[in-house]
C-alpha cells in the first residue's frame, strides 16, 4: 500500500497538497470495531427487523418495545472501542487546515477516538431527546427498561437518531453538502455509497474537482467513478495514509 502512495503521483499530490479535506464514513468502519450493522440476520431482535422498530409510528404505537430495542443496542456497543481507522482519522484532522468528518454512523466512536469536527448525519444513539419538545435529555442508565418522560413537557424520551421516514437534520446535511462541493480531497470510508443523500456527497466532490479516494474492502456503487480505491479495511489503510502524510508533507 505504501508503494502505491509513492508511485501514484495524483494520489500523492492530493494527500500532500490538499487543504480542504472531507471524510465520509459508513457502517464498514464501525463493523471493524464489532458494531453490528442490524441489517443482516444477526440484526434481528425478537424477530423484528430494524425497519419495523426504527420509525415514529412504531414508537407511538409501542414506545416500550422501541425503547427496549435501543437500550439493547446501546448495551451492545457500550464496550465497543474505536479501531485504528477511527484513531487515524482523528490524527488526520490535525494534518489539514480544513477538515470535516461526515458520518452516517450513530455509535459516537469518532468522537471517542478524538475527532472534533464531526457531522453526524443520522444522529447519535448515545443521546436522547424529547419526542414532543425536542429537548435533549441525559439517560445514562443502560438498564432502564421503562420509557422515560421529559421533565419539561411530559413527552416521551426517544433516541436522538434519524428514523425511517424522517428528514436528516437540515444543518448537518447542508453543511455536508457545502464542504463536499468545496473540498480538494474527499475520502469515502466503509460505505456502500447507496444510501442517499449521503451517497451524493462524493459525486458533489467530483463535480467540484476534488480528488476522490475510496477505502473499502469491496467495490461499491462509486468505485468506477472515483480516482482511486484501496480494497482493504480502514484500520489497515488509514494509519498508513497518516504515516505517509506526516513523513512527506514538508519535503
Amino acid at each position: 500500500m505504501l508503494q502505491e502512495l509513492e508511485t501514484n503521483t495524483e494520489l500523492k499530490n492530493a494527500l500532500l497538497n490538499s487543504s480542504n479535506v472531507v471524510i465520509l464514513t459508513g457502517a464498514g468502519i464501525s463493523a471493524e470495531s464489532g458494531v453490528p450493522t442490524f441489517r443482516d440476520k444477526e440484526g434481528l431482535w425478537k424477530k423484528y427487523r430494524p425497519e419495523e422498530l426504527a420509525n415514529a409510528d412504531a414508537f407511538m404505537q409501542n414506545p416500550q418495545l422501541v425503547w427496549e430495542w435501543y437500550q439493547w443496542r446501546r448495551r451492545l456497543i457500550h464496550d465497543v472501542k474505536p479501531n485504528p481507522g477511527h484513531y487515524a482519522l482523528a490524527e488526520m484532522e490535525k494534518l489539514y487546515p480544513n477538515f470535516t468528518l461526515v458520518t452516517q454512523n450513530v455509535d459516537g466512536l469518532h468522537r471517542e477516538a478524538g475527532s472534533s469536527n464531526v457531522v453526524e448525519l443520522h444522529g447519535n444513539i448515545r443521546r436522547n431527546k424529547c419526542f414532543d419538545c425536542g429537548k435533549f435529555v441525559e439517560v445514562p442508565d443502560l438498564d432502564l427498561q421503562e420509557t422515560p418522560k421529559c421533565e419539561s413537557c411530559g413527552g416521551l424520551i426517544r433516541p436522538d437518531v434519524v428514523w425511517f421516514g424522517e428528514m436528516l437534520p437540515a444543518d448537518a446535511i447542508n453543511l455536508a453538502f457545502n464542504v463536499s462541493r468545496a473540498c480538494d480531497l474527499f475520502i469515502s470510508v466503509g460505505t456502500s455509497a447507496l444510501v442517499h443523500p449521503a451517497a451524493s456527497l462524493p459525486v458533489m466532490a467530483m463535480q467540484g474537482g476534488a480528488y476522490v479516494l475510496e477505502v473499502n474492502p469491496n467495490a461499491t456503487a462509486i468505485t468506477p467513478s472515483v480516482d482511486h480505491t484501496f480494497y482493504a479495511p480502514s484500520g489497515e489503510i488509514l494509519p498508513d495514509i497518516v504515516k505517509f502524510v506526516k513523513e512527506n508533507r514538508n519535503q
